[in-house]
This record gives structure tokens, sequence and C-alpha cells, in this order.
């Protein structure tokens, strides 16, 4: 799996690590540690600086199976925040660890029990830092 350089904004990391500090008693920590793992190989950039197509905590985006053709639209949330009927996945979900700082035009490759689930990042709807809300 080819591994790129995905970008966390500073604001993000430093609540994800308060949430995998907060979540030590966790009884599935595999979750916590894989999101631990993307936050230290990301680079951070201040919330003014973060390129507009990187997606980020609270970022709506559009995505595509490349097996199956199949489009999703997903909002990346903090655990407290999801709520799988109105597209807002869980940053501890392995597809919400998987989306965080990656960007349109990028391919995500992540494990999944049947092998490796290949999905395209088509397009950035939202996201809270081109939008100026640089504290969502």
């Amino acid at each position: 799996m080819e591994r790129r350089t995905i970008y966390i904004s500073a604001y993000d990391r430093k609540r994800l690590m308060k949430l995998i500090r907060d979540s030590f008693n966790n009884p599935d920590k595999n979750y916590l540690k894989e999101l631990e793992k993307e936050l230290n190989r990301g680079t951070e950039v201040e919330p003014k600086d973060m390129p507009p197509d990187v997606i980020t905590m609270n970022s709506r985006v559009r995505l595509r199976d490349l097996e199956s053709g199949e489009e999703m639209m997903y909002i990346l949330v903090f655990p407290e925040d999801a709520d799988f009927r109105n597209n807002k996945i869980s940053v501890l979900a392995p597809i919400g660890t998987a989306l965080l700082g990656y960007r349109v035009g990028d391919i995500i490759e992540w494990k999944v029990p049947k092998g490796i689930r290949k999905i395209k990042v088509e397009e950035l709807l939202y996201q809270p830092e081109a939008a100026g809300d640089f504290h969502l």
C-alpha cells in the first residue's frame, strides 16, 4: 500500500490527541491506535494554511468505491457526533480514520475482512478551514 503525505490541522490534531488520551480505557484500542498512527505520520498545518482540497474534521466529501463504482457522501465527525443515517461518520470508524488528511483525487486503501478496499476522493463539498470556520 502506498503511503501518501497527509495533512492535519493543528487544531484537529490537538482535539484528536485529547480524544485518544480521554479514551484510554476504551475496550477496543485498535481504532485509537490507527488514528494515532495517522496523526503521527501527518504533516501539521495551521488551519488558515490548510490546502482547500484536504479532508479535515467536519469536512463533507464525495467518494467512489473503485471496485463497485458506488458513490457515497460522508461528513467526517468526532465520535459523539456520528450518525450513520445522516452520513456523519466517526473519525474512529475505519473509513473515518482512512479519510483524515487525504486530498481530492487521492485513492485511499485500507484493510477490510475481504482484503483491500480502494476508495477515490472525488470531491470535497465542504471543508471548515476553506470556509473560514477554523474552530469547528
